[in-house]
C-alpha cells in the first residue's frame, strides 16, 4: 500500500511548483500518492499503483475520491500526445486540483519539461495568460487546456491574450459543452480548438472532437447511456467499494451521460439525470442547447426543466445575449425544426451571465431556481 500526501493549492506559482515536484515523484514511484488541492488527505492508504487521488463532488454534492494509477495517467497523456501530433510545451491555466489541470502537469512532465504556470490568485485573466505564454521558449510547439468560459473571455478581450492563443498548436477545450458559436469565433481568430469529453474517472478527456483516443472503447446502452473503457480508467473510488463495483463493470466505466453516434463521431447529449419529461416526451437539454447556441445573438445558453401543472415539466431556456440579442421566436422555430415540438422552450429568459459551478459548468440547479 502507498501513503497519501495532501497538497494545498492557493494559485501561487510556489504551490504549483510544489505540485509539479510531487506529481513527478508520484508518477515514477519515488513519492507518495498526491491529493491535489486538499488540506488534509483521507485517512487511508491506496494501492501501490495509485499516483493521484482527485476529490470531486460531481453533480450530487457528495465528495468522491477517484484513484488514478500512474499507468492510466501515462496512457492518457501518451494518447493525447499522439492525437495532437507530438510532444510540446504546456501552459497550465486551469485550477490544478481538477483532473484537467493535473493532466496538463503530467503531459508536460512526460514531454520533458514542467509546464509554464499562469498565476491564478486573482482568477483567470487573458493578460496573465499572454504573459505565461511569453515565458515559453521561442519557436517551441505549444499546447494548453481551457474551459469554454476562459476561451470566451480571451475572445471578448482580444488583444495580447487572443494573439497568444492563436500561436498554439492545439487548445484543448473541455469541462463543459463547447458552444458552436464560440468555437466558430475561435477558429475565425486562427485558434486551433479541440473539444474534449471525459471525466475524473477517465483521467480527463478521452474523446476528442467526437473521436475516441487510441485505445478508448465507447459503449452505448439501450437507453443511450455512455460507457467508457480503456487503459485510462481509474482504479475506483477510495473508501467506497460499493460505488466502485456499481460504476466499473466488465472493464467499462458507466457514466451518467447520454450519447449517440453521428456517423463515426460521438455526440454527448448531457446527463441522463438532466433529461426533461414534458407531456410524456423526453427532451435532452444538451440537444436543445446545441441548437440554440448556434443561433445569431446567443452567447451562452442553459436549458432546464421546471415544474409545470399541465405538462409535468416545462422546457425553459436561459440565454446570455450577444450584440443586439436573439430573436426569441426564431430560437423557438430553430428548436422545433431540429428537435421537434416537445423540445421547444416555453420560456426564454435573457440573463447577463449564467450561474456557473466548478471549472465553468452551468449550474443547472441555480438556473432552474431563477426560471421557476
Amino acid at each position: 500500500m502507498r501513503p497519501l500526501h495532501a497538497l494545498p493549492l492557493d494559485g501561487t506559482p510556489e504551490t504549483l511548483d510544489a505540485l509539479v515536484r510531487a506529481l513527478d515523484a508520484a508518477l515514477d514511484g519515488t513519492g507518495p500518492a498526491v491529493v491535489p488541492g486538499a488540506s488534509t488527505a483521507p485517512a487511508a492508504e491506496v494501492p501501490e499503483e495509485v499516483a493521484v487521488v482527485i476529490t470531486t463532488s460531481g453533480s450530487t454534492g457528495t465528495p468522491k475520491h477517484v484513484m488514478l494509477s500512474a499507468a492510466a495517467l501515462t496512457a492518457s497523456a501518451r494518447a493525447t500526445e499522439a492525437r495532437l501530433g507530438g510532444s510540446a510545451r504546456w501552459v497550465l491555466a486551469l485550477p490544478a486540483e481538477h483532473v484537467a489541470g493535473v493532466q496538463v502537469v503530467l503531459r508536460a512532465l512526460l514531454a520533458g519539461a514542467p509546464p509554464v504556470v499562469q498565476d491564478l490568485r486573482e482568477g483567470f485573466r487573458p493578460a496573465g495568460f499572454a504573459r505565461a505564454t511569453g515565458r515559453l521558449p521561442h519557436g517551441a510547439r505549444r499546447y494548453t487546456s481551457l474551459v469554454p468560459t476562459q476561451l470566451g473571455r480571451i475572445l471578448d478581450e482580444g488583444g495580447a491574450g487572443m494573439y497568444a492563443l492563436s500561436g498554439y498548436d492545439a487548445v484543448l477545450v473541455g469541462g463543459a459543452a463547447l458552444a458552436p458559436a464560440l468555437r466558430a469565433r475561435a477558429e475565425e481568430a486562427g485558434i486551433r480548438v479541440v473539444a474534449t469529453y471525459g471525466m475524473s474517472e477517465t483521467c480527463g478527456g478521452c474523446v476528442y472532437d467526437g473521436v475516441p483516443l487510441d485505445g478508448v472503447r465507447v459503449g452505448l446502452g439501450e437507453d443511450g447511456r455512455l460507457a467508457l473503457g480503456g487503459p485510462m480508467l481509474a482504479e475506483g473510488y477510495l473508501g467506497d467499494p460499493g460505488l466502485t463495483e456499481a460504476s466499473f463493470v466488465d472493464g467499462m466505466f458507466l457514466t451518467g451521460d447520454l450519447g449517440r453516434w453521428d456517423g463515426d463521431r460521438l455526440t454527448v447529449l448531457g446527463r441522463a439525470d438532466d433529461v426533461i419529461v414534458t407531456g410524456g416526451e423526453k427532451v435532452a437539454p444538451a440537444a436543445v442547447e446545441r441548437v440554440l447556441a448556434a443561433q445569431p445573438g446567443v452567447g451562452a445558453v442553459c436549458v432546464v426543466g421546471v415544474p409545470d401543472p399541465e405538462w409535468g415539466q416545462a422546457v425553459v431556456a436561459a440565454v446570455v445575449p450577444t450584440g443586439a440579442g436573439p430573436d426569441v421566436e426564431a430560437l423557438r422555430t430553430a428548436v422545433r425544426e431540429a428537435e421537434g415540438r416537445a423540445a421547444v422552450p416555453r420560456r426564454v429568459r435573457l440573463l447577463p451571465e449564467l450561474p456557473l459551478r466548478g471549472v465553468g459548468k452551468p449550474d443547472r440547479t441555480a438556473v432552474a431556481a431563477l426560471l421557476s
